[in-house]
């Protein structure tokens, strides 16, 4: 009589901080034979222990959460445990915030509304050493990576998407107000435009920054 074939399963830690979304993954993730959740937690703070406790082989991690945010949880575990295994699993997925969080150490990235199976190609790939990154993803980190704004760049547009002047700006950032100027110059240079709106438009529209 042939043994049936024992799937060694890929120990899951959920980190989201809507139940109903934990609930869900738990559901799907029971369905299927080689995974398993180990812990489900609502905050960052919270998966940093749940992490030291269980050492699950892979962490599903919200982006956008109350308190510690994803690209803080993913420093967090970083520091304390190296090389962890995570994939985000977001609502958002803004080339800027996909931009941070694989830069901050994230393998994977998935948006909610994806197919779940989808998520779950993205567990397996992840659990396997790969980085999975869905073509649709991909082409928002492309844009935030064509523009190349600097950090500085970065700051001043996000004031000048809250309506300041040069001059206000140059007195929320400590620098002179011609300063400043040279950033807008660089910033409609980078984006390829001729003014503030154009700028903004253009910086939405490539996921470089968010108006809420």
């Amino acid at each position: 009589m042939t043994k049936p074939v024992k799937f060694e399963k890929i120990r899951i830690l959920l980190v989201d901080d809507h139940m109903v979304i934990r609930m869900g993954l738990m559901t799907a993730t029971s369905d299927t034979p080689d995974m398993e959740v180990v812990a489900d937690v609502e905050s960052g703070q919270e998966a940093v222990e749940a992490y030291r406790r269980h050492r699950p082989d892979i962490v599903v991690l919200d982006l956008r959460m109350h308190g510690m945010g994803g690209i803080e949880t993913i420093r967090a575990l970083r520091e304390e445990f190296g090389d962890p295994r995570i994939l985000i699993f977001s609502n958002y997925a803004k080339g800027e915030e996909v931009y941070q969080a694989i830069k901050a150490g994230a393998s994977g990235f998935v948006v909610k509304e994806m197919a779940l199976d989808r998520l779950l190609e993205a567990i397996r790939k992840v659990y396997h050493g790969e980085q999975y990154i869905p073509p649709e993803v991909a082409a928002r980190i492309g844009e935030r990576l064509l523009a190349q704004l600097s950090p500085r760049e970065l700051d001043v547009l996000q004031h000048v998407a809250k309506g300041l002047s040069n001059k206000e700006i140059a007195a929320q950032l400590g620098v002179v107000e011609g300063t400043v100027k040279i950033h807008v110059a660089n910033i409609f240079s980078k984006l390829g435009v001729s003014d503030r709106t154009q700028a903004l438009v253009a910086a939405v529209k490539r996921g470089i920054i968010q108006i809420e």
